[in-house]
């Protein structure tokens, strides 16, 4: 089955960067869609970023356009996000999630969570 592990979690202060790594396994990686979520502490989840299964189009939240990258490697199974100007407001538990090929934006598998904290 396709197990999905996050890494990357830190404390920085804001304007400051991170960068996190989720690692998958199985051999779905490179036919699946892959995508970053956030939970915020008495929040719901939402949607941050996504990238089709070939790298060639991404997408982002309002909320992140301009300050943070998705990619991802497939020979390595993992996805990234680069997350450059940090706010406080950013601050949440990020989850991965894979859309394997044929299940469109339904995420079938999702990681455990990273952690970000982003000081004032």
């Amino acid at each position: 089955q396709v197990q999905l592990v996050e890494s990357g979690e830190g404390l920085v202060q804001a304007g400051g960067s991170l960068r996190l790594s989720c690692a998958a396994s199985g051999r779905t990686f490179s036919s699946s869609a892959m995508g970053w979520f956030r939970q915020a502490p008495g929040k719901e989840r939402e949607f941050v970023a996504r990238i089709s299964w070939s790298g060639g189009s991404t997408y982002y939240a309002d909320s992140v356009k301009g300050r943070f990258t998705i990619s991802r490697d497939n020979a390595k199974s993992t996805v990234y996000l680069q997350m450059n100007s940090l706010k406080p407001e950013d601050t949440a538990v990020y989850y991965c999630a894979m859309a394997p090929a044929g299940r469109g934006f339904e995420y079938d598998y999702w990681g455990q969570g990273t952690q970000v904290t982003v000081s004032s």
